[in-house]
């Protein structure tokens, strides 16, 4: 009984010091100094909304150049 209870006594000693000093998820606004830069995500020609609008395009006006912008 007494292994029983300490072991439940590390595993919430693990639990606050992961919740204390672990990775950080914030669900609340962050400021812009401490939330990390965007980059800008990568996109297949499938789902980029501007190249199939451009695509579209070059097929209702019937250009043969698909590499003009």
């Amino acid at each position: 009984m007494t292994y029983l209870l300490a072991l439940i006594a590390v595993v919430a000693v693990a639990v606050l010091c992961w919740k204390a000093f672990g990775p950080e998820k914030s669900s609340g606004p962050t400021t812009p100094s401490t939330r990390a830069p965007q980059r800008k995500q990568i996109k297949g020609p499938d789902d980029d909304p501007e190249f199939l609008w451009r695509l579209g395009r070059q097929h209702r006006d019937g250009d043969s150049n698909p590499t003009e912008r």
